[in-house]
């Protein structure tokens, strides 16, 4: 499991018990829009968790349901919440973009199509710059500053994105 499914999962339990459903509905809700992580199955991540003792689960039952996990964080999983926020905040890891493979071989495209693929691309990204903008500003006046610290994070992400293939444009119009 990667460290930063680890942390999500961790954190989610940190504010409160849940059940492996409301956990993934979340990750895909929510935080999704954030980090860019989404999982289809949470319940292997929680059952590994679980054998290593960072978190436990109980058994909800009633009459006319299946039973239902409810999981929390221990004594051990908090540590470990604790220690991977801390790891979190100083791993720097070098962003990757795939369109950097591909201008790796721009010499061997037709530029006609590279134009086009660009123009594509960055009608991609203003759609995504507006929906930061539109949700930044929907949550602006609740001024939860750990929210908008990672909106404005992506904003500037993408505004320097859009930048760049704005002007690689501009500069393969003039070849």
């Amino acid at each position: 499991m990667k460290l930063e499914q680890e942390l999500v999962i961790l954190g989610l339990l940190k504010d409160k018990p849940r059940h492996g459903y409301e956990i993934r509905k979340q990750i895909n809700d929510f935080l999704t829009y954030f980090t860019g992580l989404g999982y289809e199955s949470i319940y292997y991540s929680l059952t590994a968790l679980e054998k290593k003792g960072i978190v436990k689960r109980i058994v909800t039952a009633s009459k006319n349901r299946p039973d239902k996990y409810v999981y929390s964080l221990t004594e051990k999983g908090k540590e470990r919440f604790s220690a991977l926020l801390d790891k979190s905040f100083l791993h720097i890891q070098r962003p990757y973009f795939g369109i950097d493979i591909s201008l790796f071989f721009l010499p061997y495209l037709d530029s006609d199509n590279v134009r086009i693929k660009l123009k594509a691309r960055l009608r991609i990204l203003k759609k995504i710059e507006l929906n930061l903008l539109k949700f930044y500003s929907e949550i602006r006046s609740q001024k939860p500053p750990h929210l908008l610290a990672i909106l404005e994070h992506n904003l500037e992400l993408i505004k320097t994105e859009i930048n760049f293939v704005s002007n690689l444009i501009s500069r393969l119009n003039k070849i």
